[in-house]
């Protein structure tokens, strides 16, 4: 899907229900002080040919078209094998349920916020299987230089928004690329080092002019460890002395550190 951003006030009462409303909605754009209308298009595989098209309103949820095109695109293709392939806007309980209610195999990746991190920290790279694959950048480089995949499968599960509605199983591959771990291992190196300045300079300032009650000192932790995201590994203590000035103590856990780099 894409958005199309307009000018101008397009009230609702004055729009033609038979059509696509114009409205605020989430632009791609990211223009969201204007209003818009949305399309989608769904094209064969080389991008070559479009097969489904549609307009949708402008507040219109991306995720809540998958299953109108879906039942489009399994007329057009008129066979009983169809196999829908989608980004993870796909990977929602409303979705799925539809998708398996129809008997239809799909493919898409998890949405990151449903995959919690300690479901990977408690995982066993040795037990991943090789994937017998080289990525075409990779090919003119030494063996020891390329970049590595490993895959596990699983299951992964949904839930519905009311207590009845039954929990949703379905099959899930968990990739391991030496490439991405070593650029999150990297992007987490740096995490730790702007939250240790951050932390360094609050424990320095503790009981000073702007940090001198404890709670200030806490609003600040706070802040940091949303920022840097490091709260699940941060440890800190603040005590008072006789006077009542705060003083801050902190460290990160080892261990913590050690499961989330999958050591």
């Amino acid at each position: 899907m894409t958005s199309m951003s307009v000018h101008g006030d397009y009230p609702a009462e004055g729009q033609d229900k038979d059509f696509p409303v114009i409205g605020y909605g989430h632009p791609k754009d990211r223009r969201t002080d204007l209003k818009q209308v949305q399309a989608g298009l769904a094209v064969t595989a080389d991008g070559g040919i479009p097969l489904h098209a549609r307009v949708f309103d402008g507040p219109a949820a991306e995720v809540s078209q998958i299953v109108g095109a879906m039942k489009d695109l399994r007329t057009m293709a008129g066979s009983r094998d169809f196999l829908m392939v989608a980004d993870s806007k796909l990977v929602s309980y409303d979705n799925i349920t539809a998708l398996l209610a129809a008997g239809v195999q799909f493919v898409a990746p998890a949405p990151a916020a449903q995959v919690k991190d300690e479901v990977y920290a408690a995982l066993d790279l040795g037990r991943a299987a090789v994937v017998d694959w080289t990525p075409q950048r990779d090919t003119d480089k030494p063996a020891e230089r390329r970049e590595s995949y490993r895959v596990l499968e699983d299951t992964h599960t949904l839930s519905g928004r009311r207590r009845s509605d039954p929990a949703l199983t379905v099959r899930r591959i968990l990739v391991h690329s030496t490439a991405v771990a070593a650029g999150q291992q990297a992007a987490r190196d740096k995490r730790l080092v702007k939250a240790t300045e951050d932390l360094d300079k609050l424990a320095a300032a503790a009981g000073g002019r702007h940090y001198k009650t404890a709670e200030k000192i806490l609003a600040r932790i706070g802040v940091i460890t949303a920022k840097r995201r490091v709260t699940s590994c941060l440890r800190w203590n603040v005590t008072e002395n006789e006077h009542g000035i705060p003083a801050l103590s902190w460290h990160f856990d080892q261990d913590v550190l050690n499961s989330e780099a999958g050591a």
